[in-house]
Parts: C-alpha cells; structure tokens; sequence
C-alpha cells in the first residue's frame, strides 16, 4: 500500500485552487460532477501522492488538517520559492529534541539544524483556509528508504 491522496478541507474552491496553482504544483484534474459534487486534484512536484480538494468530498472543517508534509533537498532554495510566489512561510526552525517538530510552535529553535542533520530543519505555511504544511529538509535519507 502507498499513501496516495491526502483530502483537504477548504471554503472556497477557486481560491484554493489558485493557491496551489501558484505554487507550481500538477493539476491533474478539475471535475463538477454535479451541482455541490467538485473533485479538484494537485500533485506537489516529484510527488506521487496527492492533494484533492472540492465541493462535497469531505465533512472536516476547513483549515483542520495540520502536519502536511513535503520533504526537499534544500530547505532554503525551497522556502525561497515559496516566499517568491507570494507565501507566507516561517523562517526556517529545528526542533529542541533535534528530533522532528512538535505540534503548532512548541519547541522550535530559530534557523536550521546546526549541524544540517537530514529530517532536523523545517519551515511552515499554510494555505489560505489554514491547513498547515511543514517543509522538511532531507539530504540523504535513513537506510532502506
């Protein structure tokens, strides 16, 4: 089995799909299957998984999903990008345990890792209903990944 859509709650279809578009992610599909029925789909460069959101594909409330998380090879390049194509995303952060992040700002540090420890140096963003992202930096990953 693989992981290969994520739902997400939005309120406003056409914004959320802007603000993926701008992100440079695949639009893969953009269906009104009927009336209050609308399946939009992106997948996030070098992905296999995906993200669809629409009308009637889920009861979650909007901006509930928190913990989305796309890893990069370099942290700062990516959160650069971001910051270009409009996004608000939060200076770069390692977690106090040199760990993983905890949940919502407990426990960050500001900057990267010190070291530039693989799976240690994060930044956030969220979308514009406030699901929330995580950027992780990953150079070489744990054996048999």
């Amino acid at each position: 089995m693989k992981l290969e859509v994520v739902v997400l709650p939005v309120t406003d279809v056409d914004r959320a799909k802007a603000f993926y578009q701008s992100l440079g992610w695949r639009q893969d599909a953009d269906f009104t299957i009927h009336e209050g029925y609308r399946v939009v789909q992106f997948t996030p460069p070098e992905s296999e998984a995906s993200i669809i959101f629409g009308e009637g594909v889920t009861t979650a409330a909007p901006g509930s999903i928190q913990g989305l998380q796309l890893t990069v090879y370099d942290i700062e390049e990516a959160r650069d990008a971001l910051v270009a194509a409009g996004v608000a995303v939060s200076e770069l952060f390692h977690d106090e345990t040199g760990i993983f992040h905890q949940a919502g700002t407990k426990g960050r540090l500001p900057g990267p890792h010190p070291e530039r420890a693989d799976y240690s140096s994060f930044a956030s963003f969220e979308d514009p209903d406030g699901n929330g992202w995580i950027i992780q930096e990953i150079k070489k990953r744990l054996p048999g990944r």
